[in-house]
């Protein structure tokens, strides 16, 4: 089986399609909101609320998540595609641009950005981190969850591209 096979195969798997935040209150004496697209994320437990999210080792988001245990997670819509897009650019130097004009709140807990009109928003501390293959599987105990009241579907990823439910 070759790369591609493997990918071809797991691009028939529909996703949905979230936005992982977290703040570096390390960079500079204000911090630096970072924001990563993933359509690898599920809920793992309800008791305790526990959330997985499947992170490129060694990416920005990785790295920082190695260091700052709170994030967050907002369930992105069938709207918010352009959300989804700008935050899966590879080979950016920083997400500060990418959140100037994104409608968002602080989360209360994490203090990441969380995106207004997400179908939901989750505040999230680091329970564990396993490394698996190219990627760190990082669960988070769910701390706080915020539902909207936007009527929307779900924003998914199917076969390289994103997609609505209907």
């Amino acid at each position: 089986m070759s790369n591609e096979e493997f990918r071809a195969a797991m691009s028939r798997l529909a996703a949905g399609v979230v936005l992982v935040t977290a703040r570096d209150a390390d960079h500079g004496p204000r911090g630096e909101d970072v924001g990563m697209t993933a359509t690898a994320f599920m809920s793992v437990s309800l008791d305790p609320p526990l959330v997985l999210v499947s992170l490129r080792n060694g990416s920005r988001m990785d790295d920082l998540l190695a260091e700052q245990p709170l994030w967050g997670v907002s369930v992105l819509t069938e709207g918010q595609r352009q959300i989804a897009g700008r935050f899966a650019m590879k080979g950016r130097l920083s997400d500060r641009l990418l959140f100037d004009d994104l409608a968002h709140e602080r989360g209360e807990i994490c203090g990441a950005p969380l995106v207004k009109d997400a179908l939901a928003t989750l505040e999230c501390r680091t329970e564990q981190r396993v490394e698996a293959g190219d990627h760190t599987l990082v669960i988070g105990h769910v701390l706080k969850v915020g539902l909207s009241d936007v009527v929307a579907g779900p924003l998914t990823y199917f076969r390289g591209r994103y997609r609505h439910l209907g």
